[in-house]
């Protein structure tokens, strides 16, 4: 993406963080989650592809559509699954929002062009910016701890590094605040 180099590596690592934990999870006994999980590690590796410093590495013409290829591969699969409910409906945002970055990018000529005439936000971008920031938003309240609620109670069992939805919504607000900033740059 364009921008600063430093915080565009801060990017990328927050990024890469965010999809080998979601490798982890894809460990989890439950299937539900393993398969959210695989979507999520896809999404975190992706950004952190796009989101490496134009100074640093400048794409191969056709990595823009190849990116563009596979996140359509994976909103395809994510509208898909929204038919089983909507908690899809954010990873077929999420899917989409990449292939729109993907075909911006291949249509952007220079490093300085911005993808759209004139001045202000494009629509969709300014659509997008406001869903993944009210999702950021959402997650981040929900993510605050309920007074009066113990971990670890008698009935509790242990559990495992996939199973933890508190990380699991971490992952997903990380991941949302990683897609407005890229939004912001494009």
């Amino acid at each position: 993406m364009r921008g600063p180099d430093s915080p565009g590596w801060l990017l990328v690592a927050l990024c890469a963080a965010t999809g080998a934990y979601c490798l982890l999870r894809m460990r989890s006994t439950v299937e539900e989650q393993r398969r959210a999980a695989g979507g999520e590690a896809l999404m975190g590796f992706g950004m952190a592809a796009m989101a490496v410093p134009a100074a640093a590495f400048s794409p191969p013409p056709w990595a823009w559509p190849a990116y563009a290829g596979v996140f359509t591969v994976a909103a395809l699969r994510a509208l898909w699954a929204a038919r089983t409910g909507p908690h899809h409906l954010h990873h077929l945002l999420g899917t989409s929002a990449m292939v729109y970055m993907a075909v911006v990018m291949t249509l952007s000529p220079g490093p300085h062009h911005h993808g759209h005439g004139g001045s202000g936000v494009p629509p969709v971008t300014g659509t997008l910016l406001l869903y993944f920031a009210g999702y950021v938003l959402l997650c981040g309240a929900r993510l605050v701890p309920v007074a009066g609620v113990t971990a670890g109670t008698a009935g509790s069992r242990a559990v495992g590094w996939g199973d933890r939805p508190e990380l699991a919504r971490a992952c997903r607000l990380s991941m949302a605040i990683a897609m407005v900033a890229m939004l912001l740059t494009l």
